[in-house]
């Protein structure tokens, strides 16, 4: 497990660098069984330099629910990085902002699976909405990319 400081450490280096790569920082997914789309997501976050490891989950609203994201805005998998989860899709910029920014929240989605987002085929239809999820549970906007 990635510890606050080798997290803070890295995305300070990110934030001064500007990299769009997240070197060696770990990442646990957990998915549905035989989704291809995640597996799609997962492979995008390690061309930008995440260590995935992948797992099946047999009930991935259970794990949703644990960590706090609320129904109707689930992704179809969740991905542990640190104390964070991301939800969905979340393009890598998000992802990045979430990171640099030491946000106080427990983590970013963004919903269903829309068309374009990383992992996901087709062409992106409109900006996708990225929510943050308070320790409270209440929603705001964390970005719109």
């Amino acid at each position: 497990m990635i510890t606050r400081r080798a997290l803070l450490t890295t995305a300070l280096l990110l934030a001064a660098t500007g990299s769009l790569h997240a070197e060696g920082i770990a990442a646990s997914m957990f998915k549905n069984p035989g989704c291809e789309c995640c597996d799609a997501y997962a492979a995008y976050l390690r061309n930008h330099g995440f260590t995935v490891t992948v797992k099946a989950a047999e009930d991935l609203a259970q794990i949703n629910r644990k960590a706090g994201i609320p129904e109707g805005l689930e992704g179809c998998h969740a991905v542990f990085i640190g104390r964070y989860f991301v939800s969905g899709h979340v393009p890598f910029e998000a992802v990045q902002k979430l990171l640099s920014e030491e946000s106080d929240i427990k983590g970013i989605t963004l919903a269903g699976m829309p068309a374009g987002s990383p992992g996901m085929s087709g062409d992106k239809q409109e900006p996708f909405l990225i929510q943050a999820i308070g320790k409270d549970g209440k929603t705001t906007v964390f970005m719109t990319v």
